[in-house]
């Protein structure tokens, strides 16, 4: 139900029965906007304050549910501050993960992930695997996250995953991510709509990042153009396209031109299938839920679904690959499991100013 709901959030032409939902659905939505105004209010108006790190906070975030580029822009932007010998932390919610979140957990020391992503959830196991040399904490206080992190390695940077609507921590770089084609989707606040917050909100960021999931950047170039006039902010575009297609177990590249099946669970995944059809043969495609936990009862579902189809190469996220990699590991599976690697052009020095 909630991927359908998702889906109606961004599709142009409703049916009458999807025109049903979502007007039922905007009465709610008058009470989760009020929620988000008078909690806006009191930040606004300094009747609750924000907490002041001693640490150099950044925060990357976006107006929207689903996934815009947060991830990979946070990785970048570790990787930046790393490379200039900074002791850099990042700070997640630690969504999907099994343990506790309601307390500080350590999931890199720097050296790679320490817990499995059912453990920890996807996106904390992705970045400490990707972004080797910064620490990183999954807790649903950031709080409570950024005071156990000073106080184990004094970081010099804090960077918050999806932090935009975390106003409990000051931060001195707000920066909210835009996806290019899919904008503010039908502009409704939730549920029935992917709004976190009213686009207005926007003035409080500092910086504006436009996520481009396609090979041509010129309509997302006029749409920085636009935004930067509109909002009157700084306005910045970042490029995420397909580096590699590579075997989950054996980092072996899959060859192009192959007849594939494709699976994700993750917001927003058009983009994700997208990429794969330009240089392979997608004939199926399997949806989970955003942050779906596999268990073994899903791999039988995707190996049957791609039997059916006479497929033996499965291609996923990397994200969802990290779940993946604990269950099949030491099973003989009759397909391959693949994922799809992205890269990120982004100009973090320029956004950041430094």
């Amino acid at each position: 139900m909630r991927l359908f709901i998702s889906k109606l959030h961004y599709k142009k032409d409703l049916t009458g029965y999807e025109q049903t939902v979502i007007l039922l659905l905007r009465f709610f939505s008058i009470f989760y906007n009020f929620i988000i105004k008078l909690r806006n209010n009191l930040y606004d108006k300094k009747l609750l304050r924000a907490y002041n790190s001693k640490s150099f906070v950044i925060s990357i975030g976006n107006l929207t549910t689903g996934g815009v580029g947060k991830t990979p822009v946070t990785l970048e932007t570790a990787k930046y501050y790393l490379s200039l010998n900074k002791k850099v932390a990042i700070l997640s919610r630690g969504y999907g993960g099994k343990i506790n979140n309601r307390t500080p957990h350590l999931i890199s020391d720097g050296s790679g992930a320490l817990l499995s992503a059912s453990e920890a959830g996807d996106e904390p196991v992705w970045l400490s695997n990707n972004a080797k040399g910064a620490y990183v904490v999954t807790c649903s206080n950031r709080i409570k996250a950024e005071k156990f992190i000073k106080q184990k390695y004094n970081p010099d940077i804090i960077i918050l995953d999806d932090g935009f609507q975390h106003r409990k921590m000051r931060r001195d770089i707000d920066i909210v991510l835009i996806d290019a084609k899919k904008k503010f989707g039908n502009g409704y606040t939730l549920p029935a709509g992917p709004l976190r917050e009213d686009i207005q909100n926007i003035k409080r960021a500092d910086k504006i990042v436009v996520v481009n999931k396609n090979f041509d950047s010129r309509n997302a170039l006029k749409y920085c153009d636009y935004l930067k006039k509109k909002f009157k902010k700084d306005t910045y575009l970042c490029k995420i396209v397909p580096d590699c297609v590579y075997n989950i177990l054996t980092d072996e590249e899959l060859p192009v031109g192959i007849k594939i099946m494709a699976f994700s669970a993750i917001g927003q995944s058009e983009s994700f299938y997208k990429f794969l059809k330009k240089d392979y043969k997608l004939s199926a495609v399997l949806e989970f839920e955003d942050h779906h936990n596999y268990e073994k009862e899903d791999i039988s579902k995707i190996i049957h679904f791609a039997q059916e189809g006479n497929i033996d190469s499965v291609v996923t996220t990397e994200k969802d690959a990290v779940k993946l990699i604990d269950i099949i590991k030491d099973i003989e599976m009759p397909i391959k499991f693949y994922a799809l690697k992205l890269k990120a052009y982004i100009d973090i020095r320029d956004i950041c100013g430094i």
